[in-house]
């Protein structure tokens, strides 16, 4: 397969996600640029977007189910109602990302940045969220049972009407949050 563009890429992602992933696997240092991209309800599940850049892409009501998001930039994305269910979003950069009604179950968020990221009602039931940025996050409503919140960052963090597992790590982590 001859090397694609931006754009040629783009368009494979949204019609043949394992064809899309077979290529990653044949380019894997290629560089991968979505930013601003319209994405919105495209069936991603199982994609391999690690390192890309998706700042400001539309995924909205996206089915990312087990994607793999490792160190992505989606700084301002808009996630609204995407499910990012067991997805992997370790180091991912989602400051100022709108996760609106998103469900992140099961996804692993460890060292993710969340600052100022917007997650009312969210679904973040047993994720995993060690050592997670969330400085001045809304977390309004949103479902954090049995997740792990271990030396998370939650300085200035909403978490009005939240349900949380009461663990000492979790209490540790939120403790100072506006409830």
């Amino acid at each position: 397969m001859k090397q694609l563009n931006d754009k040629e890429l783009l368009q494979l992602i949204k019609t043949d996600v394992k064809g899309f992933n077979a290529y990653r696997e044949e380019y894997p240092s290629q560089k991968i640029n979505f930013s601003g991209a319209n994405l919105y309800k495209a069936y991603l599940d199982g994609a391999n977007l690690e390192g890309a850049n998706l700042e400001g892409a539309n995924l909205r009501w996206d089915y990312l189910t087990g994607a793999n998001l490792t160190g992505a930039n989606l700084t301002g994305a808009n996630l609204t109602g995407a499910n990012l269910t067991d997805a992997n979003l370790t180091d991912a950069n989602l400051t100022d990302a709108n996760l609106t009604d998103a469900n992140l179950e099961g996804a692993n968020l460890y060292k993710a940045n969340l600052r100022w990221a917007y997650l009312r009602w969210a679904n973040l039931k047993e994720a995993y969220l060690y050592d997670a940025n969330l400085t001045g996050a809304n977390l309004v409503d949103a479902n954090l049972t049995d997740a792990n919140l271990t030396v998370a960052n939650f300085s200035g963090v909403h978490l009005s009407n939240a349900s949380i597992t009461l663990t000492k790590d979790n209490l540790q982590a939120i403790k100072g949050c506006r409830l």
